[in-house]
């Protein structure tokens, strides 16, 4: 009778241990995994770029947008969608840094809007259905690349000193980008020289030439620098050529008189101040390297850093000197 109550016991006792002790022993540590409560910001991300309006002038009128419905156009329109993912996303944070810049205490050449579709004022802009037209059969993959750059870099900028930093980009360097001081008129702190690594071998029309005749030459420079000597044979028009520290033409002595390098590649219609120019007979010969005003962001130099493994984050600090990346406020 008690072996009977004491078994009975037993029994009952077994039957409400719970089910983990009984797990074998040699079970691996996942089998029976415990899940931590997620919170709000891990179950609903916050969402930045959505929240944010940007007024875009078209050419036409000024459209209300968000910086989310906003920013893959910019990428679409301004990087070619076949490059690495961290190059889109560098773009994307470019672009959207740009903005807020425009839109702080960097009064823009349209008050009314923060920026504009104009690649020659601000930047390039495409819709889903031109891409689409474009890419055709590829569209989806290309589309899904470009909306996956915006939202992985949702909200974030490049900052120097606490303030969003003017990032402009261009297409590709020769070797090196540019000081903006020795394009434009301020030397800003993080737009300096850096290397860059884009070749031949990366960039499609790396190297141009462009022809041009003697006498139209003679009209343009004429036109601007009216007290430039350009009377006898061609070939002793240009004396003189400086260069700056990335290897572009700062300079050059034209008739006597000492000409920009950024002016001659505004007469002709240069892909850069990356040149050489020659005179001979009745044609002027610029010998061109790179596409762009060549300061900030290279694109296909930051594609070729994607390639070789870096962060999107790497590649900004790369072309940027001395900034920091955070979400704008």
């Amino acid at each position: 009778m008690k072996s009977s109550v004491v078994t009975g016991l037993l029994m009952t006792v077994l039957l409400f241990v719970p089910p983990l002790l009984f797990a074998p022993v040699d079970a691996p540590e996942s089998a029976a995994p415990r899940e931590e409560p997620k919170t709000v910001e891990e179950s609903a991300p916050i969402r930045r770029d959505a929240n944010v309006t940007v007024r875009v002038w078209d050419g036409e009128k000024i459209v209300e947008t968000t910086m989310a419905e906003y920013l893959p156009g910019v990428v679409r329109g301004e990087m070619p969608a076949a490059f690495e993912p961290a190059a889109l996303s560098a773009q994307a944070v470019a672009e959207r840094t740009y903005i807020y810049y425009l839109r702080g205490r960097h009064k823009s050449s349209h008050p009314d809007a923060d920026v504009c579709t104009d690649p020659a004022c601000c930047s390039a802009w495409m819709s889903a259905d031109s891409a689409r037209e474009k890419w055709g059969d590829r569209f989806a993959e290309y589309e899904a690349k470009i909306e996956q750059a915006v939202a992985d870099t949702d909200g974030q900028i490049i900052l120097y000193g606490g303030e969003p930093i003017m990032a402009v980009f261009h297409s590709s360097s020769a070797g090196a980008t540019a000081a903006s001081g020795q394009v434009w008129t301020a030397d800003l702190p993080y737009l300096r020289s850096v290397s860059s690594p884009e070749t031949e071998d990366t960039v499609p029309n790396y190297y141009s030439v462009t022809d041009v005749s003697a006498e139209k030459f003679r009209s343009a420079v004429l036109a601007a620098y009216p007290q430039a000597d350009l009377s006898g044979d061609a070939a002793g028009w240009i004396t003189g050529v400086r260069r700056d520290d990335s290897g572009r033409v700062e300079e050059l002595t034209v008739g006597g008189v000492t000409v920009p390098g950024t002016a001659l590649r505004a007469m002709f219609s240069l892909r850069s101040t990356a040149f050489t120019a020659a005179a001979e007979g009745d044609t002027v010969t610029f010998r061109v390297t790179g596409y762009g005003h060549g300061v900030g962001m290279s694109q296909y130099g930051a594609n070729e850093l994607a390639r070789q493994g870096k962060t999107w984050q790497e590649i900004l600090r790369w072309y940027y000197s001395g900034v920091t990346i955070g979400p704008a406020t």
